[in-house]
């Protein structure tokens, strides 16, 4: 079975795409933000209608998102962050938050949010799947022209 997102080359002409990112974990999340950057620039986003925003965590990438849709009229917006569990529940209600927080968004406005927040039990899965970056910048074109 095939895995990942093929789009024609140019879907991305007129976006314009936000990335909110965080700065917890900032080493990898950093590496997602520019795979997912080269994803819109393939697909021929301009690079000036490329957005990016930082907020401290992933318990704020949902009010930045909001806050970048309000302020930068965008087509889509991707949030990225990486959480990786420690020995207490803040792992898992920080992911709740977060997750529910993206869908709150993705339901209650027309712009497109993409998750791309890796959810991961160890540094060794992070590093597993540090990769999935492009696809979220496709995904986010994708759901601008729908």
């Amino acid at each position: 079975m095939a895995k990942g997102i093929t789009l024609p080359k140019q879907q991305g002409v007129g976006k314009r795409i936000g990335i909110v990112s965080t700065l917890w974990n900032k080493e990898v999340v950093d590496q997602l933000v520019n795979e997912c950057k080269q994803a819109l620039l393939d697909s021929e986003v301009a690079n000036q209608d490329i957005i990016l925003y930082e907020v401290p965590g992933a318990y704020e990438l949902p009010r930045g998102a909001k806050q970048l849709m309000e302020k930068e009229h965008v087509d889509a917006v991707v949030c990225i962050g990486v959480l990786v569990k420690g020995q207490t529940m803040h792992f898992e209600y920080i992911s709740e938050a977060v997750t529910q927080g993206i869908m709150t968004l993705n339901l209650t406005t027309d712009i497109p949010v993409t998750y791309g927040v890796l959810n991961c039990l160890s540094e060794d899965q992070v590093l597993s799947r540090k990769n999935h970056a492009y696809e979220w910048g496709l995904s986010a074109i994708h759901m601008s022209n729908l």
